[in-house]
């Protein structure tokens, strides 16, 4: 073999090595839909270096999301407990799992996860980062019952998840982290920023003098007092993200957050849920006691239960409550309502 043909081969081999680098998908950054009012109030959405939202990253966890191979049958899937028309909650007091087995926490709903700044998810905060909150429900005997390494294979020896890794994050080897990425992209764009009450902040429609006397009501101390964990018009997530324990119960069966940090301090505490689209994700609070908004109300007009942990924002705790009138119940609800956002439940991008 001559020097000017071994010096050829080189040559070609060089240049086709040259080809399948320049083949090399690279992915299209996704571009956020971020609402006027979260733009003017609220710091940049929380989007972590090593997971940026691309166009074939959130199409991916999208696909994945509704897709029930992730299940241990293939009965189930994300979806069945975070249904998008229900604001991606599944209105039962407790979630059923693949083996027909109760879990023992309400299912949440998933919108404006981007904003969750302490990075601190469920009901008893014991999930840092939605990566991380996604890895539980697929092995949990009580959700979607799989194995992750059963997971990764099925999709691993699918005819289109292959091809769809690579495209999103540059390899067609298929495991947990790259299926839990791909979900918590899909779950950041969930973005709910056109209810009416957004409309009537961004002055393009009026409130009914129910829904204005109510808002009036949950920011009033001396009234509703409601503002200090919900937010208020320059909060537009309608929660604080924190948590507390609001008065539920005296003796706990549930220790929620002190259960995770194993502080007593903590019992009985639990994430302060976001109080848009309330229309669509009854039943209530963490172990969904609560049927309706009434209820709701009602506990924390004249139900609350004194404890050793009770918020100290439960400030009317002796009297029971804030102790609200029917006409001011009645109003109060007519803006909790005024939060809910139709549009975003029927949001053609979020559904399967």
């Amino acid at each position: 073999m001559t020097k000017k043909y071994l010096f050829l081969l080189s040559f070609l081999l060089l240049m086709q090595c040259a080809s399948k680098e320049e083949e090399v998908y690279t992915p299209v950054p996704y571009t956020l839909k971020i609402p006027a009012l979260f733009a003017n109030k609220l710091i940049a959405p929380i989007i972590p270096a090593n997971n940026p939202l691309t166009e074939e990253g959130v199409a991916l966890g999208k696909k994945l999301f509704f897709d029930k191979i992730l299940s241990g049958d293939e009965t189930q899937s994300c979806a069945s407990c975070h249904n998008p028309q229900s604001a991606f909650t599944d209105n039962q007091q407790f979630s059923t799992g693949v083996d027909g087995n109760f879990g023992n926490r309400n299912s949440m709903p998933l919108f404006n996860l981007a904003w969750n700044f302490d990075e601190r998810f469920a009901w008893d905060g014991k999930d840092f980062s939605l990566e991380n909150q996604a890895l539980e429900p697929v092995s949990n005997p009580n959700e979607l019952h799989s194995d992750w390494k059963n997971v990764a294979q099925k999709l691993q020896n699918h005819s289109e998840y292959p091809n769809l890794f690579l495209h999103a994050f540059g390899t067609a080897a298929i495991d947990s982290i790259l299926v839990t990425k791909a979900l918590a992209q899909f779950e950041r764009i969930l973005i709910s920023g056109n209810s009416k009450f957004d409309q009537y902040l961004n002055g393009d429609t009026t409130l009914t003098a129910e829904e204005e006397n109510g808002f009036t009501i949950f920011m009033d101390e001396a009234k509703g007092d409601c503002f200090h964990c919900h937010g208020s018009n320059n909060n537009p997530l309608w929660t604080d993200n924190q948590f507390h324990n609001n008065g539920l119960d005296r003796n706990f069966t549930d220790l929620g957050l002190g259960a995770v940090t194993g502080d007593p301090a903590d019992n009985g505490k639990f994430k302060s849920p976001s109080i848009r689209n309330l229309a669509f994700t009854a039943p209530y609070m963490h172990d969904g006691r609560f049927t309706s908004l009434e209820e709701v109300i009602n506990h924390y007009s004249e139900g609350l239960q004194p404890s050793p942990t009770i918020d100290p924002l439960m400030k009317r705790i002796t009297q029971g409550g804030v102790n609200l009138s029917t006409k001011e119940k009645n109003d109060l609800k007519a803006f909790l309502l005024s939060l809910s956002d139709s549009e975003f439940t029927a949001h053609a991008d979020f559904q399967e």
